[in-house]
């Protein structure tokens, strides 16, 4: 059998009596030590087939108390029942897990104490890094401020900062909107509802700016009647009920239109809702399109046309940034934050069609 029985830790010292060395030729080999250049090749072949047949393993957190360096990178999302986050997550662990680190995910679920003491804890552990992950966010919360404070490498996934010391990776949202607006138009869409994000959410107004700049430059008029916001929320799932009653309120004013398009994929769903429910098809009687591209839009009946945010690369592109920011920390290089923009791709599936 393996190792010493349940519970028990395998100590250099059990590997020492094991191998016939000493503890401290043991320690040297086993944590790689500078003077472990100048050990015999044979000697350290002993010592590790020694450690491993008792199954002995580093105490990782005892080495980074004398290095001062815990391979731990602190991960804070803002709602984890955001479909947004999914994709990401896997960006950055996988990227984390390549690089060695170990992320710890805090969800601060939008509530500003609750960021306060999970800032507050990653640092006590020491985190050589921060990944926040501002995603459906900043209702009424300024984290930048708390952010900035720390000294660590930080990283703000999903809204565009202007600051020289916290990184940031985010989607091109005028680029999105305006190409989501641009497919609308191809369509021969001219009559085009529009259901805008709340004003405060970072991503709003970007989509908006992307919109009327495609509409100015096609000579499109976008009709006051048909351009609603949705409520503010810290809730990303609401937008899915918002989106269907603001349908349905437009419905219900007898707006015409032939095509919609909402502000996120969750929005675009709940307008489906509506229009199925008050007997028009999509898209033979109203094309919708949506933006994020989460992870149900290709299984929703009908799959729903989008705007893609490259989500895990978003995630795999932030964790890359802050383990090179780490590194610079350790090399004492001087290194500002990086700022990243990714371009969005329209997805075209069954939500849309030509205008008969």
């Amino acid at each position: 059998m393996r190792g010493k029985s349940a519970g028990l830790m395998v100590t250099i010292r059990d590997v020492a009596k094991e191998s016939g060395f000493s503890s401290t030729t043991v320690s040297i080999v086993l944590n790689n030590a500078p003077l472990a250049r100048y050990i015999p090749s044979a000697t350290k072949k002993k010592i590790e087939k020694a450690a491993n047949k008792l199954g002995y393993r580093p105490n990782l957190f005892a080495r980074s108390l004398r290095s001062k360096r815990s391979h731990t990178v602190g991960v804070m999302v803002f709602d984890m029942t955001d479909p947004f986050c999914t994709l990401v997550l896997r960006g950055i662990e996988n990227a984390l897990y390549q690089a060695s680190y170990l992320p710890i995910l805090t969800d601060v679920q939008n509530e500003r104490s609750r960021f306060e003491r999970y800032l507050e804890m990653l640092l006590d552990r020491r985190v050589e890094a921060l990944i926040v992950l501002a995603n459906w966010l900043f209702v009424d919360i300024d984290v930048l401020a708390d952010v900035e404070k720390s000294s660590v490498p930080t990283m703000m996934i999903g809204r565009e900062l202007q600051t020289d010391s916290v990184s940031s990776v985010i989607v091109d949202n005028e680029l999105g909107a305006h190409a989501a607006l641009e497919h609308l138009y191809v369509l021969g869409h001219r009559r085009i509802a529009f259901i805008r994000g709340p004003k405060t959410l970072a991503d709003s107004a970007p989509r908006w700016r992307g919109i009327r700049l495609f509409a100015k430059n096609a000579g499109l008029e976008l009709d006051n009647d048909l351009i609603l916001d949705l409520p503010e929320s810290r809730d990303p799932i609401s937008s899915f009920e918002a989106g269907r009653k603001l349908t349905e309120d437009l419905l219900k004013k007898g707006s015409s239109f032939t095509a919609l398009m909402a502000f996120d994929d969750m929005t675009a769903f709940g307008a489906i809702r509506a229009l199925a429910k008050a007997g028009r098809r999509v898209p033979e009687h109203c094309s919708v399109i949506g933006f994020d591209d989460v992870a149900v839009s290709a299984l929703y009946t009908p799959p729903l046309t989008t705007i893609h945010q490259p989500m895990e690369e978003m995630g795999t592109m932030a964790a890359g940034i802050v383990v090179d920011a780490i590194n610079g920390v350790i090399e004492k290089r001087s290194s500002g934050a990086v700022h990243r923009k990714l371009a969005p791709e329209l997805v075209v599936r069954e939500s849309t069609r030509t205008l008969s």
